[in-house]
């Protein structure tokens, strides 16, 4: 009796999508840091982060969360690696970075996810202690973060995910189609 639970259990994690999911993500992963580590990227980890985060959404939403993440992170990491080249960044230089960061993600009619990202693009650079120049730092953190969101992109293409989503228990709720 038991046995057939769990058989039936992991048919219903293929029919709802689990497993393809999960492999679909654990594929898009390892390429982004496989690329990253390829490419001689020395935090070559921000790839997958960046893929994990993408490659949660359907194609039309990934390239939502993506033009949000690469803009964001593209001003988070050049903003930081500016003002780090110029200023010891402390407390107040941090802070006073992190409202210019938001006023510039206001002017360019960024949404607040862009603003979430370029914030943590602009503390890693920032705030954690390297070898490198912070403007090498920048460099870094962007072509990582490109690298990761590229990989979920094309993936997610390649492979797009069902329409459905897991309830989480064996049935598969319907979603309503995107705007």
């Amino acid at each position: 009796m038991a046995e057939s639970r769990a058989v039936k259990r992991a048919m219903g994690i293929w029919r709802n999508r689990w497993l393809a999911h999960s492999a679909r993500t654990a594929v898009g992963a390892a390429g982004a840091f496989a690329v990253a580590r390829w490419v001689g990227m020395p935090e070559a980890y921000w790839a997958p982060v960046s893929t994990l985060i993408v490659m949660q959404s359907t194609l039309g939403a990934s390239w939502a969360v993506s033009r949000s993440r690469f803009l964001g992170t593209a001003l988070g990491a050049g903003l930081g690696g500016l003002v780090a080249s110029f200023l010891q960044p402390g407390i107040f230089v941090f802070a006073a970075a992190v409202l210019v960061l938001g006023l510039a993600c206001a002017l360019l009619r960024l949404d607040r996810s862009a603003y979430r990202f370029a914030g943590v693009a602009l503390a890693i650079v920032m705030l954690v202690a390297r070898q490198q120049s912070p403007p090498i730092v920048a460099v870094h953190r962007f072509v990582e973060v490109s690298i990761g969101i590229g990989v979920a992109l094309l993936l997610t293409a390649l492979w797009p995910e069902s329409t459905a989503e897991p309830d989480g228990r064996g049935a598969v709720e319907a979603q309503p189609p995107a705007a």
